[in-house]
């Protein structure tokens, strides 16, 4: 099947906030060729959902199958969602998934509901519940756009002429109170914490980083979710007018504003990574090799990857690192953030250095 601007497509990516804004050049792709999209995220990710060019409808489904800590099965949940979808009638689905997520459950539903054509990368085998399938292997070594973008290709759907296949979101933004209150001077933004430790930016040189920055006479702001707010006053420290702490209290339409405005975003592996790329504002990020930066590091965005992507228990995806000190990180110091990050606070600019700047293969 060839997507045509007759058709209905539902687009399914049921992870975190990041993972949603890395669908977005695939969403934009269906877009180009449908006459309507549905987006299907869980709860986490709705917010970027919410922000994604290109999107008509979302369906929000708590998958029991995907989230790191699931909360209880409901089964009329699950049946409520499939009465959603077979009352929105998508002519096809494209399940978008991590390596380690299996499709078929949502393409079981999605059948349930009468989809007639479903599109997913699975390694296992999918039976008569898939139709359109790619296999992992065929995109080894691809970053997590590429591997979707190739996905929905599969559907006759690419990118119309012009767009690159950057990060992307609606526009306008709102402009947070804090970014007036800076009065256009150059700011550095830290969000040290993400969902999973081994993937957040060490507390410690985060806060003598912060420290220097200060000491530079530079501005500073320190950000987090409502949850992480211990974490941001650690990396904050004591009050001072060059630091502003936030910890919740935003939307992720105004962060987005707030990074924007930003010289430079200091994160880990993160949604606000894949957050500050999708404003273009550059990222310096410390990317534990947990999972393959070649797959999840910030996409087509200025910026400087740090973290040892060679140490021997590369891959290992741990949430929380086992050995002291989490020796991949361990030559993330303060004074080396500072460097990275002095470059973009200096005028004139560096020449830009893109992270993953170009998709590998024809994507178009």
């Amino acid at each position: 099947m060839n997507v045509g601007p007759a058709d209905h497509v539902l687009v399914a990516r049921l992870d975190n906030v990041g993972d949603v804004l890395l669908a977005g050049p695939a969403v934009r792709a269906v877009a180009a060729s449908a006459n309507r999209v549905t987006f299907v995220c869980g709860p986490a990710g709705r917010p970027a959902a919410d922000l994604l060019p290109g999107v008509d409808r979302i369906v929000e489904l708590d998958a029991p199958w995907v989230a790191l800590d699931p909360t209880p099965f409901d089964g009329a949940a699950i049946a409520a969602f499939v009465d959603t979808v077979a009352d929105d009638r998508p002519t096809a689905a494209v399940v978008l998934s991590s390596f380690h997520q299996s499709p078929l459950p949502l393409a079981l539903l999605l059948r349930m509901a009468g989809v007639t054509t479903v599109a997913a990368t699975s390694e296992d085998h999918p039976g008569s519940l898939v139709d359109v399938r790619r296999r992992p292997e065929q995109d080894e070594g691809s970053h997590e756009v590429e591997r979707a973008l190739r996905l929905v290709a599969m559907l006759g759907c690419r990118l119309p002429a012009g767009d690159r296949g950057g990060l992307a979101i609606r526009r306008p933004l709102p402009r947070p109170l804090m970014v007036a209150q800076l009065d256009g001077e150059p700011f550095v933004v830290v969000h040290p914490g993400a969902s999973v430790p081994a993937r957040a930016v060490p507390a410690e040189p985060a806060r003598r980083f912060v420290d220097l920055l200060v000491a530079a006479g530079r501005r500073v702001v320190v950000t987090g979710g409502a949850g992480e707010a211990e974490l941001v006053g650690q990396v904050a420290g004591p009050p001072r007018e060059a630091v502003t702490a936030v910890a919740g209290g935003t939307t992720l339409a105004e962060l987005a504003g707030l990074l924007e405005a930003a010289a430079v975003v200091v994160t880990g592996n993160t949604g606000p990574a894949h957050l500050a790329a999708a404003v273009a504002t550059p990222v310096i990020s410390v990317f534990a090799p947990v999972v393959p930066a070649e797959r999840w590091a910030p996409w087509q965005v200025e910026g400087q990857l740090l973290g040892d992507q060679a140490v021997p228990c590369a891959g290992c995806r741990a949430r929380t690192c086992p050995y002291p000190g989490q020796p991949c990180l361990r030559d993330v110091t303060a004074e080396h953030l500072y460097e990275v990050a002095s470059g973009w606070l200096e005028d004139p600019a560096p020449v830009p250095v893109p992270i993953l700047a170009e998709p590998s293969g024809n994507l178009r």
